[in-house]
C-alpha cells in the first residue's frame, strides 16, 4: 500500500550560473508531496489501525525535517558568494546555505535524503520512504524515488 500527503511553502533562490531568468533572485510557492509504503497496520488497540502511518505524522515529521528549515527562507549555494555576501548583510535573514545548487531536482533529492532516516518502521509493516516530489511551479516538478 502506498499512502501520500502534500506541504506547501514558499522560499526564494537562484541559479547562479542558469543561462536565463532563473539566475534573478526570485521565489516560488513549493509543494513537497511524500509518498510512502507499508503494509496496513493491524492492530485493534492502536490509533494508527487500518493505516501506512497517520497523515498527520507524515507530516510532522516533514515540517521539522524540511519545510519549517526551508519555509520563507532563501535557498542559497554554498559557492555563490555574491548572494552570500549580500545576505549577510541582512540582519536576521533566515538564509539556508546548502552544498547543492538549488534547482527542483537537488532540493527533491535534498528533502528525500533528510526524510528517509526520519520515517521508521515503528509497527513492524514495512515503512518505507519511496517517493519524495518537489513541486517548483504547478506545472513543474522533480521526482526523488528510492532504490
Amino acid at each position: 500500500m502506498q499512502i501520500t500527503t502534500r506541504l506547501e511553502f514558499d522560499a526564494g533562490h537562484r541559479i547562479p550560473s542558469h543561462k536565463s531568468q532563473c539566475r534573478n533572485l526570485h521565489g516560488h510557492r513549493y509543494a513537497l508531496e511524500i509518498t510512502l509504503s507499508g503494509n496496513i497496520i493491524s492492530a485493534d488497540n492502536l490509533s494508527e489501525n487500518g493505516m501506512v502511518m497517520d497523515f498527520s505524522d507524515v507530516k510532522a515529521i516533514a515540517r521539522k525535517a524540511v519545510v519549517d528549515v526551508w519555509d520563507h527562507a532563501f535557498l542559497v549555494y554554498k559557492k555563490d558568494f555574491v548572494i552570500l555576501d549580500f545576505l549577510n548583510t541582512l540582519p536576521d535573514h533566515k538564509t539556508v546555505v546548502m552544498n547543492i545548487v538549488p534547482t527542483a531536482e537537488n532540493l527533491a533529492a535534498e528533502a528525500f535524503n533528510i526524510l528517509k532516516a526520519n520515517y521508521q518502521d515503528t509497527f513492524g509493516n514495512h515503512l518505507k520512504l519511496e517517493k519524495v516530489r518537489l513541486y517548483e511551479t504547478p506545472n513543474s516538478w522533480a521526482d526523488a524515488i528510492g532504490d
